[in-house]
């Protein structure tokens, strides 16, 4: 299931170092081929919004496998599109099936049988992170070979093979909710309404990933300038500093099952102001790329943390509560991406750094006032 998390989202990150190519294929500027990563983020929000609460209605093996296999259909299209907007459409469509991560994720809590939700959790994150890591290097060297429409096709190709395996191998559970979809969906709102546990992780989720996106958002735009100048080639090595997250992950998750994922999140957020701290000015490049890793593991760890205390929630509305706050987590990377240049060109990486502690400093402050022995207690079914 690690495995699968990690081969279903290096789908959504195929494109990055492939948008040269594609803008020279199909004869479009970069701006337009940037949007290949637009769209297929897009989609997955989307998939999280909408299909994924149906895991709540729907058993989880025959709703993976089925998005596997419209992940697998769309990759196909993506491979032989005739033009750009057949393959954003593609890209779309592959996001929205990627949703299928987050359902693994709750399946393999609900198989868990030693009370280990943070371990299970920590284990399929290291999978998604390892995709995440290996799917730029993969697909540039894949298409240094064959070209980048044989990307998409061997992936289409592995994707299918999951299918079958994961049909074949997947347990079917039980269901306990059975309201209508719209009645589902309108009920997310109730539990965020009711459920100050919920919210709060919300927005520790919100916080953390707005502090990953400022800081990759904003890593290019210094980089790229005096005194370093890289080019592209160069900035894109820098991405091997999130593998910090990858490693931590699993360990992160073992803290939960110990009783320590209050203090560990406490802990994760002052790890992450002091990582902006160690960037300083920016001028320090030993100095920077230890704060990129230190970034990169702590932001991890709290939201491996994140997902694993939300377990604590009956099985019967988790797929729910999983919408809820992947929702908030990516409105946060919405928010850090969005102010990153705006504060750089005014700021400089000063200026960067500054916000990012300010955004830790937001989370310190909620860490005080949550519960230091929070429990979900739900009121809305």
């Amino acid at each position: 299931m690690a495995l699968a998390c990690g081969l279903i989202v290096a789908n959504l990150y195929y494109a990055q170092p492939l948008l040269p190519n594609l803008a020279v294929d199909f004869r479009v500027s970069s701006d337009v081929a940037g949007l290949a990563v637009v769209f297929a983020q897009l989609g997955y929000v989307l998939g999280l919004a909408f299909l994924v609460p149906l895991g709540d209605r729907v058993t989880g093996r025959p709703l993976i496998v089925c998005l596997l296999a419209v992940n697998a259909a769309a990759l196909v299209v993506a491979a032989l599109a005739p033009g750009v907007w057949a393959l954003m459409a593609a890209l779309t469509v592959i996001g929205v099936a990627g949703s299928a991560i987050s359902l693994l994720i709750l399946l393999a809590a609900s198989l868990d049988r030693r009370n280990a939700g943070g371990a299970v959790v920590g284990t399929l994150m290291t999978g998604l992170l390892i995709g995440i890591l290996l799917a730029r290097t993969v697909a540039g060297a894949v298409q240094e070979v064959a070209g980048w429409r044989a990307v998409y096709g061997g992936s289409a190709a592995l994707i299918a093979l999951l299918a079958l395996v994961l049909r074949a191998r997947l347990p079917r559970l039980p269901v306990t909710a059975t309201m209508s979809y719209p009645m589902l969906l309108g009920s997310i709102a109730g539990l965020i309404r009711s459920e100050g546990f919920l919210r709060r992780r919300m927005a520790f989720g919100f916080l953390a990933f707005a502090c990953t996106q400022l800081l990759w958002s904003a890593l290019p735009l210094l980089l790229s300038r005096p005194p370093y100048g890289y080019d592209p080639g160069a900035i894109g090595l820098f991405g091997l500093l999130g593998a910090a997250g990858a490693l931590v992950a699993h360990g992160v998750g073992r803290l939960h099952d110990r009783g320590l994922a209050h203090r560990a999140t406490g802990a994760l957020v002052l790890l992450t102001a002091a990582s902006w701290t160690l960037t300083g000015t920016g001028a320090e490049l030993v100095a920077l790329m230890a704060g990129v890793a230190l970034s990169s593991a702590a932001v991890q760890g709290v939201h491996v943390l994140n997902q694993a205390r939300l377990l604590a929630y009956p099985p019967g509305i988790r797929s729910r509560v999983t919408t809820a706050y992947m929702t908030s987590y990516f409105l946060g990377g919405t928010l850090g991406g969005g102010i990153a240049a705006p504060i750089f060109n005014r700021g400089g990486w000063t200026g960067v750094a500054v916000t990012g502690v300010v955004l830790c400093a937001i989370g310190a402050a909620l860490w005080f006032a949550d519960r230091t022995a929070a429990s979900a207690t739900v009121r809305v079914s």
